[in-house]
């Protein structure tokens, strides 16, 4: 018996956190065969978890499916690996924050085309549709009807979000019927936001991209408390009232017991360009409202997104602008290389975030 045939033998075991083999995931520490006792260290983020001793049997029925006469020891130790260090999604490399200070500027536009942008430079991309109480998700990449379904590991119910465009999507929207009223407070907003984050098998990631519904309010909040939120990116339009309430969710990320880095800004409904008339630009909500908040924000303008027809359509239809009009595929593969290169930039330049400790 060798160490690679236990290694095999122990990837069948699905990790807790996201389904996939504990072998390749990580969780799998040194591996020690003396005659036929097998010595197996398992990683886990902490020694407090509640699946403990389904996890040691199923690494013991793992091991005896592949040779009944071994004897097996498991032992734990926590995971001391940096990218394991605070974060319920370790498998997740940058989680960003798509932000607003108002509601009706296009946030979940933004989220769904810069994730479709993000995916088409070859990234991993997941979307998590964290306001609550206007799910757009659902209608947006035509997963309308559509329930997650729930998978058991190791005694615990997970959740398995839901597919559109081979990325992983989870959201309310998938649990309330369409027109049904959300109507919750804080402690129960925050509970569903957790259970989103800790309790759905999300797979290995590149970018989870987290639409934030208006305003600094409890999602925000339990957001920057639960999770390392690598970065945000502020969405306006070109207008200062649309800056002016921007400002406002700009600077609860700029608060020193918070201080999350601003990735960008996103200049959304920048112009209005008429599909028989694709040079013309009308500026009909304005000018300079997104270099303006780029500037305040001490960070750079990621692009100008156009108000067009198809992205109305496309999201009424399920199928995102980013596919189907050209004008705003280049405006969200600008607004995607920026965002991958300032994230890339801010990992190379700032230390990991860790979750803040908001005091009451």
């Amino acid at each position: 018996m060798t160490q690679e045939q236990i290694r095999q033998a122990l990837n069948s075991v699905p990790d807790p956190n996201n389904g996939k083999g504990i072998v390749d995931t990580g969780c799998v520490g040194q591996i020690i065969i003396e005659d036929s006792n097998v010595s197996v260290e398992l990683l886990l983020p902490s020694l407090d978890v509640p699946y403990k001793m389904p996890l040691i049997q199923s690494v013991e029925s793992a091991i005896a499916d592949l040779d009944s006469g071994l004897t097996t020891h498991v032992h734990f130790t926590v995971d001391q690996r940096p990218e394991s260090v605070d974060s319920p999604l370790p498998q997740v490399k940058n989680i960003i924050a798509v932000a607003s200070g108002k509601g009706g500027v296009g946030k979940s536009t933004v989220s769904v085309n810069l994730a479709l942008g993000l995916q088409a430079l070859g990234a991993k991309v997941g979307i998590l549709d964290a306001d609550i109480y206007g799910p757009s998700m659902p209608k947006m990449l035509g997963l309308e009807g559509q329930k997650p379904p729930v998978r058991q590991l190791h005694g615990q119910h997970k959740i398995v979000p839901l597919n559109a465009y081979n990325m992983p999507v989870m959201s309310v929207g998938f649990i309330v019927e369409p027109e049904q009223a959300v109507v919750l407070r804080g402690p129960r907003l925050a509970g569903i936001l957790r259970q989103f984050i800790e309790d759905c098998l999300w797979p290995e990631l590149d970018f989870l991209i987290i639409d934030l519904p208006p305003g600094t309010g409890d999602v925000q909040l339990t957001l920057v408390q639960t999770v390392p939120v690598t970065g945000a990116v502020l969405v306006t339009t070109p207008q200062d009232v649309a800056v002016a309430d921007a400002i406002k969710a700009m600077n609860m990320f700029k608060l020193s017991n918070i201080d999350v880095p601003i990735l960008g800004v996103v200049e959304n409904m920048s112009w209005f360009t008429p599909k028989e008339l694709p040079n013309n630009k009308y500026h009909i909500f304005g000018k300079g409202g997104g270099r303006k908040l780029a500037l305040m924000s001490e960070t750079m303008l990621l692009g100008n997104v156009p108000l067009v027809q198809s992205v109305v359509d496309g999201g009424d239809e399920g199928k995102p602008a980013f596919l189907t009009e050209p004008i705003i595929q280049k405006a969200f593969d600008e607004i995607a290389r920026n965002t991958a290169r300032q994230t890339a930039i801010r990992n190379e330049l700032l230390a990991a975030t860790t979750p803040v400790k908001v005091s009451r």
